[in-house]
C-alpha cells in the first residue's frame, strides 16, 4: 500500500487505525512469501453519485513476494506490497441520510459517532485513523 496526505476518491483509499494492523506471514516457500491480515479502517465510496462514509476491517494479503516482507511496524506491514482486490469489509455505512450495518442500538450509535462526522466534513481523517492508504 501506499500512504498520501492526498485525498483522492477515484483512488479508493482507506484511513487506518494502525493500531489494528495485523499481518503475518501465512507461508514461505522456494524464495517467495505468502501474507495475511486484517486492519480496521474508514473510508469513502460513491455510487450513482452519492458519497458514503464507510467503516469496517480490510483484508490484507500478498502472495509471491520476492523479498522477505517488513514486518517491524504497522507502517511497515502496509508498505509490503499487498493485494488489495477484495476493498474493505463494511460493517457500518452513512450517507448522510440513512444507516446501513449493525442492528444491534449500540453497534449503531458507536458506527454513527464516526460516520456522521465524517460526512459532516468530507474528506476529513477521524481522530485514531492514519491516512489515506491506497493499495498499489
Amino acid at each position: 500500500m501506499n500512504r498520501s496526505d492526498t485525498f483522492l476518491i477515484s483512488h479508493k483509499p482507506f484511513a487506518i487505525d494502525l493500531s489494528t494492523v495485523e499481518l503475518h506471514i501465512s507461508a514461505h516457500r522456494d524464495d517467495r512469501w505468502w501474507l495475511s491480515g486484517t486492519c480496521r479502517a474508514v473510508w469513502y465510496r460513491r455510487k450513482a453519485g452519492e458519497t458514503r462514509a464507510c467503516l469496517g476491517r480490510v483484508m490484507l494479503h500478498a502472495a509471491y513476494l520476492r523479498t522477505e516482507p517488513d514486518l517491524s511496524s504497522p507502517e511497515a506491514m502496509l508498505s509490503n506490497d499487498l493485494d488489495g482486490r477484495y476493498g474493505g469489509d463494511t460493517e457500518g455505512r452513512w450517507d448522510g441520510e440513512y444507516y446501513w450495518g449493525a442492528q444491534r442500538p449500540e453497534t449503531i450509535e458507536q458506527h454513527l459517532a464516526v460516520l456522521r462526522p465524517m460526512m459532516a466534513n468530507f474528506p476529513v481523517i477521524p481522530d485514531g485513523f492514519d491516512g489515506w492508504w491506497r493499495f498499489q
